[in-house]
């Protein structure tokens, strides 16, 4: 039986703001969606050349008032980085909380505006401890 990954889809809020989050990231929008319909609007956004592998931000025009406070049922989305130190230094200077540091040189999370955790993994082996994020405590929930 073959079966093949599509995408992971999070509820967003505020479209722009999302966008603009996990283009932080490094993803940029690879298809859209706009449903006059059913008031919806799904942007599939992906790591260049990754585009196989997209999540999608799902907006609804009139709103959802049924999005939980908190998103921690959904698990996180995960993604390799070539320099942890370098991208969480990159979130962190445009006012992204890290609330997970990278103490180890392996392993940080983020939350995104829709509060979705977001595991970030060094590619490759972890880099050697570094300063700030050596001593930096947890903040929030990861």
């Amino acid at each position: 039986m073959k079966i093949e990954y599509l995408h992971t889809m999070v509820r967003v809020k505020d479209l722009q703001k999302s966008m603009a989050f996990y283009e932080l990231l490094g993803l940029r929008e690879t298809r859209r969606r706009e449903d006059e319909k059913g008031r919806f609007t799904l942007v599939f956004m992906a790591p260049p050349g990754q585009e196989d592998c997209p999540v999608e931000l799902t907006y609804n025009w009139d709103g959802d008032d049924g999005l939980p406070s908190d998103s921690r049922h959904f698990g996180h989305l995960a993604y390799a980085v070539e320099d942890i130190y370098a991208m969480c230094q990159h979130l962190q200077d445009n006012g992204v909380t890290i609330n997970r540091p990278p103490r180890d040189g392996r392993m940080a999370f983020v939350r995104s505006p829709d509060n979705i955790s977001i595991e970030l993994l060094q590619m490759g082996e972890a880099l050697s401890p570094k300063e700030p994020w050596a001593s930096m405590g947890n903040t929030g929930h990861w």
